[in-house]
């Protein structure tokens, strides 16, 4: 055996100690961490030695060359994309998933069942989000994978209805898809799929200022199919303005027209838990799939999403994802295994981090996280609506801030006002493009943000623009 592998797990319990301290520091001062890095000029690059160093020398080296460039990323003014932090217990839960290290995929088979622990988190996500226990659920590593995995069960629901079997015999003539402003990872998955995003009927959006299906319009388009099957892309809450298609107006068309109905909440799901906020998601329950991103508001550590899928499509699931080459797996539908119904053979323990959190805070401790973020949002959103030099792009609906510089004259120094912003190191924000606007764009899904967060950046925000009149 390696000199360095014997002793290191000899001394295992001191290395994940200077790991523990180590980690504790970070976590401690997180709240000081710089949000951007400015130079981010990596040390002479590393060639593969020739015995190794150890572990405690390579956290040494990795402490000297890449840890200064570690931006607070799950900070309370880490506000760009829409990036959660981690709950302490979700870490908890993600160093034992390390730790345990299982290939999560059965529920009965000899040699590993923890995908009992995954079965137990969809059921407390479902609850959590006020979902009937008619979905099949389990964990990917984000939403272009959850999207992604429920469009490919849509796409050969679509090909039965069609009289073919695409998984078996490929994609052939034209799929249409009707969506008004899917994200960018359904239209990857699309691609992926082999479905085009050509294929795409793009439906009107609701006027005054809205991203939501126009449902009249989406109908005039549904009767031009003339009874073709379709799929829908509907939104749980759109990415610039956090818009939400009604629901409970697609359930009805449902019940008049044959389609599958996907519904990406990649973070706007998380509304279900609000109680001023849950009528958002009303009527959901009747959609095909769902799509919800576990490392966004449920703040666990990247990488974790869940697929929702109706129950009653699982042959349509296990027809898309089984391993067919592999007779000694069984009957897929009579011995449960996740290796039959995602895209992964090898899967981490995803689930546990969420376990973990679902279960330290519960219902209520997650209502609270929602709806302090929603507050902090609207909270922004009122400093801005009344200030002299920023002015919101679309009305404040959840937890995100569009907004842009007052002046239309200034729309060219958008970017760098931003990027001087960003610079500081003390908040960071993504541009955006939106009604014609160059825009930023502040997510807030952190469950350390606090109001001083609200108050220190917009005050810099002031410096900021005064300092480039």
């Amino acid at each position: 055996m390696n000199e360095h592998l014997k002793n290191d797990s000899a001394n295992i319990g001191y290395l994940l100690n200077i790991i523990k301290e180590q980690g504790t520091d970070y976590l401690n001062s997180i709240e000081e961490r710089l949000t951007s890095v400015i130079n981010n000029t990596v040390s002479e690059k590393q060639e593969l030695p020739e015995s190794g160093f150890g572990t405690e020398e390579v956290i040494q080296i990795f402490n000297k060359k890449f840890e200064p460039i570690m931006v607070g990323s799950g900070g309370p003014r880490y506000w760009g994309f829409v990036t959660g932090g981690a709950t302490p217990a979700s870490v908890a839960g993600d160093w034992l998933a390390t730790v345990y290290d299982q290939n999560t995929q059965s529920v009965t088979g000899q040699g590993d069942i923890s995908a009992i622990i995954e079965m137990e988190t969809i059921q407390l996500l479902l609850k959590l989000l006020q979902l009937p226990e008619s979905f099949l659920g389990g964990f990917v590593s984000g939403a272009t994978m959850s999207n992604f995995t429920c469009l490919a069960v849509g796409r050969q629901w679509l090909g039965k209805m069609q009289g073919r079997d695409i998984a078996k015999e490929g994609v052939s003539g034209t799929v249409k898809i009707l969506t008004a402003t899917p994200h960018s990872s359904s239209i990857k998955s699309l691609s992926l799929l082999g479905l085009g995003s050509s294929n795409i009927i793009k439906i009107k959006t609701e006027e005054g200022n809205r991203e939501a299906i126009h449902i009249k319009d989406l109908e005039e388009n549904i009767l031009k199919l003339d009874g073709e099957p379709f799929i829908l892309i509907s939104s749980g809450g759109t990415v610039n303005t956090v818009d939400f298609d009604d629901f409970k107006a697609i359930s009805r068309l449902k019940e008049k027209y044959n389609f599958w109905w996907h519904i990406d909440a990649a973070f706007g799901g998380f509304a279900a838990c609000s109680e001023t906020h849950q009528y958002l998601v009303e009527g959901w329950e009747y959609a095909d799939s769902i799509t919800v991103d576990c490392h966004k508001w449920l703040n666990v550590p990247y990488e974790s999403a869940v697929f929702l899928i109706k129950d009653q499509y699982k042959i349509l699931q296990v027809e898309t994802f089984q391993n067919s080459n592999a007779p000694y797996l069984g009957d897929p539908l009579e011995n449960f295994s996740y290796l039959n119904f995602l895209p992964e053979n090898s899967r981490r323990l995803k689930a546990l981090p969420a376990w973990f959190s679902l279960m330290a805070y519960g219902k209520k401790g997650y209502q609270e996280i929602v709806d302090k973020n929603i507050g902090w949002a609207k909270q922004l959103g009122q400093l801005i609506e009344n200030s002299d030099n920023f002015k919101l792009l679309a009305p404040v609906r959840l937890n995100t801030v569009c907004f842009t510089l007052k002046e239309d004259a200034k729309q060219d120094e958008v970017g760098l006002f931003l990027e001087k912003l960003n610079d500081t190191g003390k908040v960071f924000m993504t541009p955006t493009f939106y009604n014609q606007h160059k825009g930023v764009r502040a997510a807030f899904v952190n469950w350390m943000t606090s109001e001083k967060d609200i108050r220190q950046v917009f005050d810099l925000m002031n410096e900021i623009i005064t300092e480039i009149k």
